[in-house]
């Protein structure tokens, strides 16, 4: 057996993104990950000495809306070469799993992309990104806080508008839907969040007016994150402290940020962080322009401006970025100084979102090594690749 010693692992108990317990382990003869093992404090162990680099699963990106070009609200039968182009460079990009996320649209769009999603994810093959379940970002958004989402395709939470939408669909992570985005404030959401939760629906609070006891009751109705936090949704304040409080002092309830440093400013983001680094989960929240050059793209007909990876509406409105989902990772470590939890926030936590609250020794247990993430710390910041 080939063995890696001096290793650290994000999300284990005793990671901390300073020193941290140091873990060995060790790889059979194809390369699959058959022990892992704590190494007492002061103890010496044979292996590849890694001094002190992360190892981790491949990113899971909860919010991403497109790529190449491609617009996943969009997607037509045509589209599925460049889907699979799209999810061989997010895979060379170090993610390995997506819920591709279907922003407000008609009903007719919606579930002609869900099907063209379906084929895709039917044909997963080694070197892609896997498609997880779509994010459903709308339609049942508050309209003051709707950002880039259409007015025109907003609706009224009810039973029959759901049904509408998803009727016919699976449900779940391995389904055809994950997630849903709502503003559960507006009447009728209650009850379409408990139909949402019956089909084992993630439901998450966001383009929403809630303050901080609308947020509390959603929770209580089974709402268990929070889309792009601080961002389209009332923020932190002294006295109107809004769902962001709410959610920290919940716990348990998972806080989406976008870590551009341009949707959430660095010192905000390390507060959430410090606030609640088990709660956090980066999100790319990518367009349809992600690993295309800057300059005028598009959002539906609307023109969309995107320069040095911001994407923004002629009149200003921020409606996402062209960032990969990892680069994230890199600027949150490199402004918080802690790696552990920086990393866990985009290979852990989404998972557990997800259910799989499996501890990170177990999920590492039998994965080839080559599909994981080494992370080291330098002097251009915190950087990934891919082990050999």
């Amino acid at each position: 057996m080939r063995w890696l010693r001096n290793l650290r692992l994000p999300g284990s108990a005793s990671a901390d993104g300073g020193a941290g317990r140091r873990w060995r382990v060790g790889l059979d003869t194809d390369g699959l990950i058959a022990a892992v093992g704590a190494v007492p404090d002061g103890s010496q162990v044979a292996g590849e000495d890694w001094g002190g680099d992360w190892l981790s699963p491949a990113g899971v990106d909860l919010q991403i809306n497109g790529g190449l070009g491609l617009a996943f609200p969009e997607l037509v039968d045509d589209d599925l070469p460049r889907l699979r182009e799209l999810l061989g460079l997010l895979w060379e990009d170090g993610v390995e799993a997506i819920c591709p996320t279907l922003v407000t649209c008609a009903v007719e769009p919606l579930r002609q992309a869900l099907t063209v999603l379906a084929r895709a994810r039917a044909e997963h093959r080694p070197g892609r990104c896997r498609l997880l379940g779509a994010h459903l970002e709308g339609p049942f958004l508050a309209a003051a806080r709707r950002g880039a989402h259409p007015q025109e395709h907003l609706a009224s939470p009810d039973a029959a508008a759901l049904e509408q939408r998803i009727g016919g669909f699976s449900s779940g992570p391995e389904g055809d839907i994950a997630l849903m985005t709502l503003a559960p404030e507006l009447p009728g959401s209650e009850a379409v969040i408990a139909a949402l939760r019956e089909r084992g629906v993630v439901v998450c609070l966001g383009h929403s007016e809630a303050d901080e006891a609308q947020a509390r009751r959603a929770f209580d109705a089974g709402v268990s994150m929070l889309t792009h936090s601080l961002n389209a949704m009332p923020g932190l304040h002294h006295r109107a402290p809004g769902p962001v409080a709410a959610a920290v002092l919940r716990g348990g309830v998972a806080l989406g940020l976008i870590a551009d440093g341009v949707h959430v400013a660095p010192s905000m983001a390390v507060l959430l962080q410090r606030l609640a680094p088990e709660q956090l989960v980066i999100v790319s929240d990518a367009l349809a322009p992600y690993g295309l050059a800057d300059g005028v793209h598009r959002w539906d007909a609307r023109p969309l401006l995107v320069q040095n990876g911001s994407c923004r509406l002629e009149d200003g409105t921020l409606a996402g970025v062209t960032l990969p989902l990892l680069e994230g990772v890199a600027r949150l470590a490199r402004w918080s100084g802690s790696a552990g939890p920086a990393i866990a926030a985009a290979t852990l936590t989404p998972r557990r979102v997800l259910g799989d609250r499996r501890p990170v020794e177990q999920l590492l247990l039998g994965r080839p090594l080559a599909e994981l993430l080494r992370w080291r710390e330098g002097p251009d910041g915190l950087r990934w690749s891919r082990p050999a």
